[in-house]
């Protein structure tokens, strides 16, 4: 493969040249890594920035109906959107369904919009392990905003927070319970919570939601990335298309304070920092790997199931014969 011909065509906003350069950083095989390093590495010289936004929600919420209505009110302004979606894998048979597109039937066939699945596999966090990489690549090939929708709310659901310039939380009316054990994380980090079908019959208890959280995010410790206001709780309906408008003027106004008190670049620095120690951590998993590593793992694990070894003197063992 030609990096530098797919690294051009990905610049020049060539959509199949960008699928093609996904596959290739998901790919877990040597020499296609390596492609993909150096295919970064030529990109990141362009220095091509969009607007990230992470997206999370409790299963059942309309994430992919909000997506679609949201996305389509950024391309009717002239804006173009990459949408990456993770689908959760099987732990059983490792396949996932990948439905996403298909329930973003209009998006999908929006010229503006390009709308990219990819299984999360064994990966937590709610993302993909290469979706930071896939977020770099639609940046290159000058996209606006990349929205990314994780699989769905929970603890490790953060991560995201990890790659993204603004995390919204998408909840449905009356659902604060389903929150009860992981709010405190995910919604330290959120930068706006959306209450999703406030329409119709669920209107009234959409009103009372959002008040609770609002409620809620005033008794949490201001950060300093946050101006007065923020985090904040709105209601949309993303079937009626109501709320939507208001809701993304409310991420400008916060990216325009942010680039200009200086965090958006920080965030980035330190977004960049966070990510080198992953790979770093997954570079030193990936030793344990080998056939000679994976052997002498198995020999000592006998030991330590038979009793003759402790854990902890396996481990060291197996340490020592790596260095």
């Amino acid at each position: 493969m030609q990096i530098q011909s797919l690294g051009d065509k990905i610049l020049s906003g060539d959509r199949r040249a960008l699928a093609r350069a996904i596959t290739l950083v998901e790919s877990n095989r040597a020499d296609h890594r390596a492609q993909a390093t150096a295919l970064l590495d030529e990109l990141a010289r362009h220095n091509r920035q969009a607007l990230r936004i992470g997206l999370s929600g409790t299963p059942g919420v309309g994430k992919s109906t909000f997506i679609e209505a949201f996305g389509t009110l950024l391309t009717g302004q002239g804006l173009r959107v990459a949408v990456l979606a993770v689908d959760p894998s099987s732990a059983r048979s490792g396949g996932s369904i990948l439905g996403d597109k298909t329930r973003m039937e209009r998006l999908s066939r929006d010229r503006n919009a390009f709308i990219r699945p990819s299984p999360s596999q064994t990966q937590l966090g709610g993302v993909a392990r290469r979706t930071r990489e896939a977020v770099a690549l639609c940046e290159a090939a000058g996209f606006d905003a990349v929205l990314i929708e994780t699989v769905g709310v929970g603890q490790s659901e953060t991560v995201v927070a990890e790659m993204s310039d603004l995390f919204i939380l998408l909840l449905a009316p009356a659902g604060g319970d389903e929150l009860q054990g992981v709010k405190r994380g995910i919604m330290e980090i959120a930068d706006l919570i959306l209450i999703n079908k406030a329409d119709g019959d669920l209107k009234p208890a959409a009103t009372r939601t959002c008040a609770d959280y609002a409620g809620a995010l005033r008794l949490l410790r201001k950060r300093p990335q946050d101006p007065p206001g923020f985090p904040k709780a709105m209601m949309v309906s993303a079937a009626e298309e109501t709320g939507l408008a208001e809701a993304w003027a409310e991420m400008q106004d916060l990216t325009r304070w942010r680039r200009e008190a200086g965090h958006w670049d920080r965030n980035r620095a330190d977004q960049a920092r966070y990510w080198f120690d992953q790979e770093l951590r997954q570079a030193l998993l990936a030793r344990l790997e080998t056939p000679a590593a994976r052997a002498r793992r198995d020999s000592l694990g006998q030991q330590v199931a038979s009793g003759a070894l402790s854990p902890a003197a396996a481990a060291q063992s197996l340490l020592e014969t790596l260095d």
